[in-house]
């Protein structure tokens, strides 16, 4: 298991710039250099690689070609245990990694060759201890040209396609109680349309909502008393919905991710600005402390303060996916940051504040509410500055009747029925207006 390199290869790598660090004291990880997980995320956007141990990582990387390879040495670290934890790590259908092979480089220090399948853009950090992790090297590998989101939306499908649906004249299409089909007007419509089926224009535009599932990867949100993890009830309703809407007329969905891998909250809204998404919709299933705490729950951004304590503990709450998850701070757009930070969204609050009613009104029918009103609270991911945002609190996956009822297939499918149905009803009321222009994020 021994890792093998040419000579020039060996040159090279002495002579690379990057830093090695020294540990702090010499034999302070003999004690115990076991790693304790080996993780592999794959995803087309990028594949993730976690390592964990008891104690910091230290660690020097390097890109080797003719083959594509990055190769890591890691000191402290036992290499029985690394050998261990990659046993069926990579799957064959990885976009990124062709295998993980390790050996023992000299005393102390453990060679991780990563064998690629094209060329990467790598970015390798460390994260501190937080919630059950303990100490971690993510290493993620991008693809050197970055997914544009918007032209992956337009190449799954047709979008005037979508937009005509099943119509038997190519010339009209039968709307109920869905988005204006019309070209888009300046301003809003001043009086709701009758509910009745009318004939409409062709579809000239097609309204686009942003579906987020909650955590993914690394973070695995709430957990509940079965082991249910919130990540995967998140995302099974989040693709019923996305379904949903690409079948009706004038709408279509993207999912800021389709697997099972982490995404960082201010991405989740970048990748939401970049389709020019025209709602966002982010799906959780969270847990409380007392597991009776039962019903379903809209939220929106607050810009003045939660709205209730157990708001401002559950915007803290999902606020700490960062954490969790894992994100390489050297790497953040402060660009957006800044636009985030600096909001003068007042108009957006109020909108999303429109769609949090009409989709609570239809959870209303389906699930107990937990409050019988939409509430406010600082959550990092609905701060879109020109995109009416909320976050649906499903259910608590903490209560064992609920986390059941998560995990039932035809309850997903009504779940998924009554957001679209509280989406449908809010751009009845509201069709989107020709927003002023704000400085997209990408």
């Amino acid at each position: 298991m021994s890792v093998r390199l040419s000579r020039r290869a060996l040159l090279k790598y002495a002579g690379a710039t990057f830093a090695l660090f020294a540990s702090p004291a010499a034999g302070v990880f003999a004690a115990d250099g076991s790693l304790l997980a080996l993780r592999v995320w794959p995803a087309e956007e990028y594949t993730r690689i976690t390592f964990e141990s008891r104690h910091k990582l230290i660690f020097r990387h390097l890109l080797l070609k003719d083959p594509e390879r990055l190769v890591v040495d890691m000191e402290g670290v036992d290499l029985e245990s690394v050998l261990l934890n990659l046993f069926g790590k990579v799957l064959a259908d990885d976009p990124y990694i062709k295998l993980i092979r390790a050996g023992q480089n000299r005393p102390g220090v453990v060679r991780v060759v990563v064998e690629l399948k094209a060329e990467i853009a790598p970015q390798l950090f460390t994260i501190e201890p937080v919630a059950e992790y303990g100490h971690r090297l993510v290493i993620d590998l991008y693809p050197t040209t970055p997914i544009d989101p918007l032209l992956a939306l337009i190449q799954k499908s047709s979008p005037m396609d979508a937009a005509a649906g099943d119509a038997p004249d190519a010339a009209t299409t039968t709307v109920t109680a869905v988005p204006d089909a019309q070209p888009v007007q300046a301003g809003r419509a001043a009086a709701r349309r009758d509910a009745a089926p009318v004939k409409r224009p062709k579809v000239s535009r097609l309204f686009t909502v942003a579906l987020d599932p909650g955590h993914g990867g690394e973070d695995p949100g709430a957990i509940g008393r079965r082991g249910s993890r919130e990540k995967d009830v998140t995302l099974s309703i989040a693709r019923r919905l996305k379904r949903k809407i690409d079948g009706t007329p004038g709408m279509r969905a993207m999912l800021t991710r389709d697997g099972d891998y982490f995404v960082p909250l201010a991405q989740r809204v970048k990748r939401a600005r970049q389709v020019q998404a025209d709602l966002f919709v982010s799906v959780h299933a969270d847990a409380f402390v007392k597991p009776e705490a039962r019903g379903s729950s809209v939220f929106v951004l607050s810009e003045k303060g939660a709205s209730s304590s157990a708001a401002r503990w559950l915007a803290q709450r999902e606020n700490d996916s960062d954490l969790i998850g894992g994100i390489n701070l050297a790497k953040q757009d402060s660009h957006l940051a800044r636009t985030l930070l600096d909001l003068s969204q007042a108009a957006t609050i109020n909108d999303s504040i429109k769609l949090g009613r009409a989709v609570l009104a239809a959870l209303g029918g389906i699930n107990t509410l937990h409050k019988g009103s939409v509430e406010q609270a600082g959550f990092a991911v609905l701060k879109a500055p020109d995109i009416p945002s909320i976050l649906v609190e499903t259910a608590f996956i903490s209560n064992p009747e609920e986390e059941a009822r998560l995990n039932d297939n035809a309850y997903q499918e009504k779940m998924a029925d009554a957001i679209l149905r509280g989406i449908r009803r809010y751009f009845d009321d509201n069709p989107p207006m020709q927003r002023a222009p704000v400085a997209r994020a990408g």
